[in-house]
């Protein structure tokens, strides 16, 4: 059986994907990529002739997939239409959508490859006679069948998995073939119950099926970076886990490995209240050059009253300095424009971070994602201007956030293009106090793109590059980031 996945646009290596066509490939399946900033996918689609189309699929980029399906079934009616990803988990009713044959909730690894294996046992082409595949929901013979979960892969299943299928991302697109930064995840999950995140609906939907944080062995990620290093040329290391810094007994043998088998420079997120020195002086006696935390926002109710953050100020204050005293760059995360606050909240915001004195401080505007604890809080409270479906995907353009005038609603999107600027250099702010007063306009989206592609790449991720190097990544950058 044949499977091609197509993707919108890749910002970070779509992990999900790689490592389910690893399990599809070994199993004797094909495998094919597509993502649409590098060739149309309708035309792609007919050319490779796939039994299975499959999408994952984050919310407010769900009606383009719909679209794209629609047009693809409209010149291969018979193909198989399979959706997975954070929407098609929190909403598997997409499957009333035409066109959408199955979607997948949860972890799609072994649901997928069992799917492609009854497809594979039946003898009339691409239809489903097995409908009872745990994971999935589907429409089969005119009804849905809305099947249970499987429990949670173990940290001992997640290292029975064979690594990512890295050479598929490669083949399709050049310029995560080209960059010298990989990323790797060694766990899934994150134990705490921010509001904005859907790390607790996520949990409450499996129930109990398994526990909510897993890691894989240290052996096993460690013969993943050496297999990924042998292979491409790598000079930093992303560790993707939302929460890398659990753990003690684990990252003490990790640390002590990556140091003696990889030395590779390497960025982490961390948490600021587990920030300590001791872990501290582990990570940057590996190799560690930078790490990010989210600060989000310098009001104490909002931070932890709306957003669960469950931190103080002082926490925040504190790991920034033991950060600053071993000589880790850090980044923090921010958001803007959340329910209940104002202007004035996002200034306290600003002012947290200019005393943290971040090597970046990266900001978004709060989207209130559905099934999210503060974005459904924020849909019933009537914080929200339309629905889940008016939301852009986009964390930087508009807000959907009510606020209390038009002018302020303008004054804090203007303020996250010009945030990062304001904390870097404080004796600006007057300026900048006038000018998000000012019409949205593309120099505020120039600025903001320009720093933020400047101190990321020469603080946090900072190694040797070419100048062709250097140019083909910036190119990129600003061409991605303005779609």
């Amino acid at each position: 059986m044949h499977l091609l996945f197509i993707v919108k646009e890749i910002d970070n290596e779509p992990q999900g994907i790689l490592l389910i066509s690893s399990l599809l490939k070994q199993a004797g399946h094909q495998v094919s990529l597509v993502v649409a900033t590098e060739q149309d996918p309708v035309q792609a689609a007919l050319r490779l002739q796939p039994d299975v189309l499959g999408y994952t699929v984050y919310t407010g980029s769900h009606p383009w997939y719909l679209d794209l399906n629609r047009r693809i079934r409209s010149q291969l009616p018979g193909v198989f239409s399979i959706f997975g990803g954070p929407h098609p988990t929190f909403f598997p009713e997409m499957i009333e959508h035409e066109g959408v044959d199955g979607v997948c909730i949860g972890e799609g690894e072994y649901a997928t490859l069992d799917l492609m294996n009854a497809l594979e046992r039946t003898n009339e082409g691409v239809r489903l006679t097995e409908p009872g595949i745990a994971n999935w929901w589907f429409r089969w013979n005119g009804a849905v069948v809305r099947n249970p979960l499987r429990p949670l892969l173990t940290g001992e299943e997640l290292d029975a998995l064979p690594f990512a299928d890295r050479e598929l991302l490669y083949a399709a697109h050049r310029q995560s073939r080209r960059t010298k930064i990989k990323p790797f995840i060694t766990g899934r999950g994150c134990p705490y119950d921010c509001a904005f995140c859907f790390n607790k609906a996520y949990s409450d939907l499996y129930g109990g099926q398994g526990r909510r944080f897993r890691r894989r062995s240290v052996g096993n990620v460690i013969q993943e970076l050496k297999e990924v290093i042998s292979r491409y040329d790598v000079r930093f290391v992303l560790f993707m886990d939302d929460t890398f810094i659990l753990q003690g007994q684990w990252l003490q043998e990790f640390m002590a490995r990556y140091k003696a088998e990889i030395g590779l420079p390497f960025w982490c997120q961390v948490r600021a209240n587990l920030v300590t020195e001791e872990k501290v002086s582990l990570f940057k006696e590996a190799g560690c050059v930078s790490v990010s935390f989210g600060l989000e926002a310098g009001n104490d109710r909002l931070r932890n009253a709306v957003l669960n953050r469950n931190m103080s100020q002082e926490e925040i204050l504190d790991a920034a300095e033991i950060l600053r005293r071993h000589g880790v760059a850090f980044m923090t995360n921010n958001m803007l424009g959340l329910p209940t606050g104002s202007l004035e909240n996002d200034l306290e915001t600003l002012a947290l971070n200019i005393q943290c004195r971040p090597a970046y401080a990266n900001v978004f505007l709060f989207q209130p994602y559905p099934k999210t604890a503060l974005g459904e809080w924020a849909y019933q409270q009537g914080w929200m201007m339309g629905s889940f479906d008016d939301l852009s995907g986009s964390v930087s353009d508009t807000t959907i956030i009510k606020f209390g005038s038009e002018a302020e609603k303008r004054q804090i999107e203007n303020l996250q293009k010009l945030f990062a600027l304001a904390v870097e250099m404080p004796r600006l702010w007057p300026l900048i106090r006038h000018l998000i007063r000012l019409p949205p306009n593309w120099l505020f989206w120039l600025a903001y793109k320009l720093w933020k592609g400047w101190a990321i790449k020469n603080r946090m991720f900072p190694f040797r590059m070419t100048p062709r190097e250097y140019l083909e990544s910036a190119l990129y950058y600003m061409r991605i980031k303005s779609q």
